[in-house]
């Protein structure tokens, strides 16, 4: 049985993937209690906010090492959104340099565009296969809100990407481990159904 713990750090848009995962019907819970979360199967990192922010927030309320045990050792899937995606690097360049979890080797840094944020709907263009992206067209828009954008050290680790003038990493995966830049949650059907691959994942 799917058991989905939505990470509970005093950040995020965790009502809206709450309500989504719900929607879909799987059981789901917002916390940080570390017994629910060794007991879940899907794990969900949501971020809203700086890097440097989301990172001290993390470090205060939750045990880094019970985290990656359950991610890195036990391989359960593991999805960051917006900034979850972010501190997934090994460190970010916004409001100075802050180390992230390093568990995809990359940095963070801002987009290369005068018009910041980079705010509403984008499509994006696929690199490579993904469980996630499954019965999902090339073509679907996603909604975004970022400024700054992950720069992985490894390109093999890059899903999809985004045009913003630049285009950047939207979608990244190592092994158990993914990332959207995008925010599934308020991206209507092509959000829910990428959640829902996300939750069908299974290592």
């Amino acid at each position: 049985m799917k058991k989905v713990c939505i990470i509970d750090y005093g950040s995020g848009n965790v009502a809206s993937v709450f309500n989504v995962i719900n929607f879909l019907g799987y059981d789901c819970k917002i916390t940080n209690d570390l017994n629910y979360i060794q007991n879940s199967s899907h794990i969900i990192l949501p971020g809203v906010g700086s890097y440097s922010a989301a990172m001290k927030k993390i470090n205060e309320k939750l045990s880094i090492s019970d985290l990656e045990n359950e991610i890195l050792i036990k391989k359960k899937p593991f999805l960051g959104i917006c900034v979850g995606m972010q501190i997934l690097s090994t460190c970010g360049y916004e409001f100075g340099e802050c180390k992230g979890l390093n568990w995809i080797s990359g940095v963070v840094k801002k987009v290369d565009n005068p018009k910041l944020p980079h705010i509403g709907w984008n499509n994006i263009q696929i690199k490579k296969k993904s469980a996630l992206l499954k019965d999902l067209d090339k073509d679907y828009n996603f909604y975004f809100v970022n400024s700054y954008h992950f720069i992985p050290e490894n390109e093999e680790d890059i899903i999809s990407q985004t045009n913003y003038q630049q285009n950047f990493c939207s979608i990244i995966q190592k092994e158990n481990i993914f990332g959207v830049q995008f925010h599934p949650e308020k991206s209507q059907k092509a959000g829910q159904l990428l959640i829902k691959n996300f939750l069908n994942v299974s290592f």
